[in-house]
């Protein structure tokens, strides 16, 4: 056998196995590093002491509160429009100041009269004739010289003078715009010389004492809401000031888009202070006191599935637990715990709680958002919201 003969065939496929092999081998450890390493950094991470949140809490107290509630409503007047002109003609004469107080039947505006007074004089003129005539026929009549028919159509025509005469006074009267009823004046809405169709507003007129204030409540209250339940009011254009006044009329339908229904106060305004239209914050009581937990209202996480608050509780650490430097940490720490609650009325800053929380428990009031369920806080209080049951926004 030949030398040649003796040499192994080049075998090409068992190279690129080798080859490929050998690839797999340093990628795979590549990946297997790799996955070891991201193993080793998440336990780290996952078991890495987290940081106590600061907070703010305070402790749930035990109050006595009359059943009651608050709304928002809006001030009506309890007469209040735009003076019109039933007769159209031109403005001879305005009479009245903007925003002046007026007596009902006070003179605000004269329109031009003219014509209808040179009408007016020959309706009269002719009604004295038909009396004088239909006096003359009833005389005849007594004595038999003309029949009763002509008689009784002499009667009737001075009678239909009369009533021309009439409705021609009463033209004239309509162009003398009157105020309907005692109230204060607007900014007026004509010029000397204007020609005012019928119908055309010449000034508002609103009359403001006593007034109204109408406010929604859910249907749940209907039974509860009754004629003289005393309410108060607030406005934001008077700070600091209560208005005290009874509920006048109870709407008896519940509106079905929105299941409230609606209700009128009537408010003493001898000053003017209270204006229609202006927005009104509605306190009222329905009931005698009951005691109830309450807490301020920054305390709850007020969600579309329910409200929520952080209760504070202590519990043990685990042994060996160490802080962000790795020194050891001894005693009890804070805990929250994330509750579900049903809330009642509010009060100012304060809230009801109707259940889920009970007196004496401890609750976070700031710092909400950072907390989940479990996590360890410390207390901070140096600056809290605040939770007043009658709180006063101070001007700056």
């Amino acid at each position: 056998m030949t030398a040649q003969s003796s040499r192994r065939p080049p075998r090409p496929a068992l190279r690129w196995i080798l080859m490929l092999v050998g690839v797999a081998v340093v990628f795979g450890g590549v990946l297997l590093f790799k996955a070891f390493f991201a193993k080793q950094t998440n336990n780290f991470f996952d078991n890495m002491p987290q940081p106590a949140a600061a907070v703010s809490a305070t402790i749930a107290k035990p109050q006595r509160w009359a059943e009651g509630g608050e709304a928002v409503g809006t001030l009506v007047a309890v007469n209040g429009t735009d003076v019109t002109t039933e007769a159209g003609g031109v403005v001879r004469s305005i009479e009245f100041e903007a925003g002046q107080p007026v007596a009902a039947g006070a003179v605000l505006v004269r329109l031009n009269t003219a014509n209808e007074a040179a009408t007016l004089k020959a309706l009269e003129t002719s009604a004295r004739l038909a009396e004088t005539q239909a006096h003359r026929w009833q005389q005849l009549g007594k004595d038999k010289l003309v029949s009763l028919d002509e008689v009784q159509q002499r009667t009737a025509a001075a009678a239909a003078a009369r009533a021309q005469v009439e409705a021609q006074r009463a033209l004239i009267a309509q162009k003398t715009i009157r105020a309907p009823f005692a109230g204060v004046l607007g900014i007026r809405k004509v010029n000397l010389g204007q020609f005012l169709a019928p119908g055309a507003p010449v000034v508002s007129l609103q009359q403001l004492d006593p007034i109204y204030l109408e406010f929604s409540l859910p249907e749940q209250l209907i039974g509860q809401m009754v004629d003289g339940t005393s309410v108060r009011a607030t406005v934001d254009a008077l700070p600091g000031q209560s208005f005290e006044g009874k509920v006048t009329a109870v709407e008896p339908q519940v509106d079905t888009n929105t299941r409230n229904f609606r209700a009128q106060a009537t408010l003493r305004n001898p000053d003017g202070a209270l204006r229609p239209g202006s927005f009104a914050k509605v306190g009222f009581d329905l009931g005698s006191e009951r005691e109830v937990v309450v807490i301020p209202q920054t305390a709850i996480s007020f969600n579309p599935y329910g409200n929520a608050v952080f209760v504070i509780g202590k519990v043990k650490r685990k042994p060996g637990e160490k802080d962000m430097q790795g020194k050891p940490l001894t005693g009890d720490k804070l805990v929250v715990t994330q509750r579900f609650i049903k809330t009642g009325n509010t009060r100012g800053d304060l809230i009801a709680v109707t259940s889920g929380l009970k007196a004496g428990e401890q609750v976070v009031t700031s710092g909400l958002l950072k907390l989940r369920n479990g996590a360890e806080v410390t207390i901070n209080n140096d600056v809290r919201p605040a939770a007043d049951a009658q709180p006063e926004v101070e001007n700056r």
